[in-house]
């Protein structure tokens, strides 16, 4: 083939090229509205995100208190010390039974028996009796008579006080309280930062729980218990139990310039030179039907 055949075909190549390179920015180019090339959803080709976590707190009057208490005993032997155990542990079963609490609300948490260890200095180490603990966890549901159990239960016999523990039993209304309120913060922080940044939130992308997800009952007030020297009964207080929760909340941002993304460079087709295909375009057709050959 000749060059003069050559030369029409290279000149539509180079067309074809050109016009490619001028349609590829307006095709790529972020942030444009909907239908115009753009996405519709912010620079870059996606929106911008803001991830914010929420706090809520919501608190209630208990209508239930835990008693963690036992019974510790020694002894020379073993067997002598988990019966003496055993004994006075019954005591304060039957003693919890006849102030009204039920079998359900009485569950043992621990039972241990263990040696009890001498380490004389430059000696071998020698047992020197054994050390039984029953330990039993004790739900009292009318908070006003909590006094009154702890008086009876030391009385008969138990002498191990873990602690006790507040509770509220019905605390649905109360967990979702606070979980409302910890949406509400997320929220709220969310929307000041936005502000603060120019911007606008948009729908949100994610939201839930941490992984520790919500915290149980704390108390807020607990006054300590002791008995006086009148022998009245232990002075107890309920005060509040705080119930938290907490969120991580995701939100889509609106507003603010679109970000530019960079070109990629051209790349070699093996086309003519720009001005070389300007050239060749500029010939008529009927230039190039003069340098054809005759039939």
């Amino acid at each position: 083939m000749s060059d003069r055949q050559i030369r029409p075909m290279r000149a539509l190549l180079a067309g074809t090229v050109s016009l490619a390179l001028l349609a590829g920015p307006a095709l790529a180019a972020p942030g444009g509205p909907a239908g115009h090339g753009g996405t519709g959803m912010g620079g870059c080709g996606h929106p911008g995100i803001l991830t914010v976590a929420g706090h809520g707190e919501s608190r209630v009057a208990p209508d239930q208190v835990m008693i963690s208490l036992g019974v510790t005993t020694q002894s020379q032997t073993a067997a002598q010390a988990m019966t003496d155990n055993s004994a006075r542990q019954q005591a304060v079963l039957d003693t919890l039974k006849g102030v009204g609490i039920e079998e359900a609300d009485i569950q043992t948490s621990g039972l241990t028996l263990n040696p009890m260890m001498n380490y004389p200095e430059n000696a071998p180490a020698t047992i020197t009796g054994y050390m039984a603990q029953n330990l039993l966890t004790v739900r009292v549901t009318d908070i006003s008579r909590a006094g009154e159990v702890l008086d009876s239960i030391v009385t008969a016999g138990a002498n191990e006080m873990q602690g006790i523990r507040f509770i509220r039993e019905d605390s649905q209304s109360t967990e979702d309280e606070a979980l409302g309120t910890a949406v509400a913060d997320a929220t709220h922080r969310a929307g000041v930062m936005a502000e603060a940044a120019g911007l606008e939130l948009g729908p949100i992308i994610r939201m839930g729980e941490p992984r520790q997800g919500m915290n149980g009952p704390e108390p807020v007030m607990m006054r300590a218990m002791g008995a006086d020297a009148a022998g009245k009964s232990i002075p107890v207080e309920g005060g509040e139990v705080a119930f938290t929760a907490d969120v991580e909340v995701t939100y889509a941002l609106k507003g603010g310039e679109a970000c530019a993304m960079p070109m990629p460079a051209p790349q070699d087709t093996g086309a003519a030179p720009a001005d070389t295909a300007a050239d060749a375009s500029a010939e008529t057709p009927e230039a190039n039907a003069e340098d054809a050959p005759a039939n």
